[in-house]
């Protein structure tokens, strides 16, 4: 069989974090029965944007098996404004995308392509969607996708039936339009392939399509509003059938909150073989270093610190150190444990631990310059047992992993952790190791003390328990056990950030448990805390 050709088009206005997504997608196509060829309008505002385009069409062209090329856009000073409830469109908008979409339909018509895919740039497609698409044998396809056009509601197929779009869909009674446009929503869940009334943004316009008089401009006796539902309604009067194929659903990233969501459709939709189904210009990877440690540092001569970063230069590729106003030699420790390997050091040179988030957003912003794959949250008096360093490559490796949670210990000497009515952190899981999303409006727990490591917001999507534990050193010695029981009576006299009966037994006899290291526990199911006293 004849490989088809295809050429693939796309306007592209967007953020660098959602484009660089968009174009591993498209790099991940499975090809078998077909080849392509890219043409993009480049309508960037943001130069990072530009920048990430031009590479991806460079590596494409040096690659040799297809080609891109951009188009030069029209000299416009329209703005496009997105935020977190919708995107902001204007009828000059409109006529500038629908003139570059004939313009694709052009170059498709005159360079007798098989078929051309008009996709927008703020989609995730499925490895299979092209394969899918084709397989259809429609002159016109749409691959699905679901939105929540404004955040509460009900999220929406970007496809419908007739009129303007949802929830006009059928005719009389309210009640009876209603189970119908429950049930169409319902068959539309389904995976199967099933005949529309309009469509956009992620369509397939086969040769048959192409060969009639279709177009993205208005027609001048309908007050439709958009260029697609002037193209379908043309469409369909040139008897054209509109179809849907639900199979494999694209991910669209509506807002910037969608980006964990987003690159978790991408991690769970991975080709299992990567190496066949991967262009070799799939290098758009937005990551920095695969793992980095991130730590808030103060007065730590003496302690833990020695040892905590010796045990960590084993796993990780870089560090962030936040020196919160150390007046002993923290900072030879760091720079010397650390010999060798990236590290970002930070002094303040006043502590900033009284108001505690500032601190935390300050480690988190140098953290987020890095762009890593992976953070490693952890305290100076803080390390894994001994079969972390072994284990770690694997948590690193799952695709579906989005963070990991694990149990901390409090010890009271070297070798004891506390167990008792006031000190059972280690029977709750924790977050200390989560994927960074670059572009993430990450929100915080705006609190003095006690306000987490973490963002708030960055384990809205699913995390997975690990059956390694942690170990706190933090209260195991009496003089830093007074220290820190006057600390808080300071800082927090009333226990509005904290747990007052757990101030009160800081310097109490406790209930202490010998520590078994690499000891098998089972994996329990308690819900993580939003926040952890250490």
């Amino acid at each position: 069989m004849t490989e088809r050709r295809i050429l693939i088009g796309s306007p592209v206005r967007q953020k660098e974090e959602i484009l660089a997504l968009f174009l591993q997608s498209l790099g991940r196509l499975r090809q078998t029965t077909w080849k392509c060829d890219y043409v993009f309008v480049d309508d960037n505002e943001d130069a990072a944007a530009s920048t990430l385009l031009v590479r991806f069409a460079d590596a494409v062209n040096d690659q040799g098996s297809s080609t891109a090329r951009l188009l030069e856009r029209s000299p416009t000073t329209d703005a496009y404004r997105r935020d977190e409830v919708t995107h902001y469109w204007d009828d000059e908008l409109i006529g500038k995308v629908a003139g570059w979409k004939d313009r694709f339909i052009q170059i498709a018509r005159e360079e007798r392509y098989d078929a051309l895919f008009l996709v927008d740039s703020d989609l995730l497609l499925h490895p299979e969607t092209m394969e899918s698409l084709l397989e259809t044998e429609k002159p016109l396809v749409s691959a699905i996708f679901w939105t929540q056009w404004y955040p509460e509601s009900m999220e929406l197929p970007q496809v419908w039936l007739k009129d303007h779009y949802w929830p006009w869909q059928t005719d009389g009674d309210p009640d009876a339009a209603r189970a119908e446009q429950a049930e169409l929503l319902m068959k539309l869940r389904m995976p199967g392939v099933y005949d529309v009334g309009g469509l956009g943004a992620c369509t397939l316009i086969a040769r048959t399509a192409l060969e009639q008089p279709i177009s993205f401009q208005p027609i001048p006796n309908l007050s439709l509003w958009g260029e697609d539902r002037h193209f379908c309604v043309r469409a369909a009067a040139l008897g054209l059938g509109l179809s849907v194929d639900t199979r494999y659903p694209a991910f669209h990233i509506y807002r910037e909150t969608d980006l964990l969501r987003a690159r978790q459709y991408y991690r769970l939709t991975a080709p299992e073989d990567k190496e066949r189904r991967t262009p070799p210009y799939f290098f758009l990877k937005y990551a920095g270093p695969k793992l980095v440690l991130s730590m808030v540092a103060r007065n730590e001569e003496g302690r833990y610190l020695t040892e905590a970063l010796s045990r960590h230069r084993e796993y990780i590729d870089a560090a962030v150190i936040i020196d919160d106003g150390s007046t002993d030699a923290t900072a030879d420790i760091v720079h010397e444990r650390l010999e060798g390997i990236p590290l970002y050091y930070v002094r303040n040179e006043e502590s900033r631990f009284a108001n505690e988030v500032d601190l935390r957003k300050q480690q988190w912003d140098a953290t987020a310059r890095l762009r890593p794959e992976w953070i490693l949250n952890l305290d100076a008096d803080e390390y894994f047992e001994d079969r972390f360093s072994r284990d770690i490559a694997s948590l690193l490796a799952n695709p579906r992993a989005h963070a990991y949670l694990f149990r901390l210990y409090d010890f009271w000497n070297e070798r004891q952790y506390r167990e008792d009515a006031y000190w059972q952190a280690h029977l709750t899981y924790r977050p200390f190791l989560a994927r960074f999303v670059a572009g993430f409006p990450y929100l915080w727990q705006e609190s003095r003390q006690h306000c987490g490591r973490f963002p708030r917001n960055m384990f809205d999507t699913a995390s997975m328990l690990s059956d390694l534990r942690l170990k706190h050193f933090g209260w195991a010695r009496e003089a830093d056990r007074r220290l820190k029981a006057a600390r808080y009576a300071e800082l927090d006299p009333d226990a509005r950030y904290g747990w007052k009966e757990q101030y009160d037994s800081i310097l109490s006899v406790p209930r202490l448990i010998d520590w078994q290291e690499n000891e098998a526990m089972p994996t329990m199911t308690t819900p993580p805390l939003p926040a952890a006293m250490t």
